[in-house]
């Protein structure tokens, strides 16, 4: 992606969202180049479908990971009927709600995504914990508000904690955002 479509998504959306746009010599030029194309409106138009298709997923994502809440931990398992295990959980809930195949594992679903800064988190990105001595061994959804969803261990079921907690604090290995323009299976190393 070119710095100028960057510039014209962040412009695109920050209209979309109704906050001020950028102003500025460069935001000048983009716009006169764009109107005198006759792309201006289309082009924010267009960016922001894209902007608020990504904000539904999110809540979709959101609303179907809350949906598997109860469900029994099962080691290996990625179904609502037989269970989940961390991973399974996560790869379910994204196959479910955009028909993005994560891998399976979460040190490869850590691998196949963008890192963030802990405090750059929205609902929607991937959280995950060192639980057994090794880094990216458990995964879970951010839901917002530092709170997580996850399939915790043998013997609990799907739910939400505080990331704040002592436990999962000192256990935090790392935030990651999956890349929406990653929507092809492929790309995440997933498949049938």
């Amino acid at each position: 992606m070119t710095r100028w479509t960057a510039f014209l998504i962040a412009l695109a959306l920050s209209s979309a969202a109704h906050a001020a746009p950028p102003t500025g010599p460069a935001t000048d030029e983009i716009e006169r180049i764009l109107a005198e194309r006759g792309l201006i409106q289309q082009t924010i138009g267009q960016l922001g479908q894209v902007g608020q298709s990504v904000r539904d997923h999110t809540s979709d994502l959101v609303g179907n990971a809350m949906g598997f809440l109860g469900v029994p931990y099962r080691r290996g398992g990625n179904s609502e009927e037989t269970g989940f295990d961390c991973s399974g959980f996560v790869r379910a809930t994204f196959e479910k709600t955009v028909g993005l195949i994560l891998p399976r594992r979460a040190n490869e679903q850590a691998a196949a995504t963008d890192s963030i800064d802990k405090s750059d988190l929205k609902p929607g990105d991937l959280v995950f914990f060192n639980t057994m001595r090794r880094a990216f061994s458990h995964v879970g959804i951010y839901v917002g508000d530092g709170k997580f969803i996850h399939a915790p261990r043998s013997g609990a079921k799907v739910r939400v904690e505080d990331m704040d907690t002592s436990y999962w604090k000192r256990r935090f290995d790392g935030a990651r955002r999956v890349d929406t323009d990653a929507l092809v299976p492929e790309r995440l190393g997933g498949g049938n």
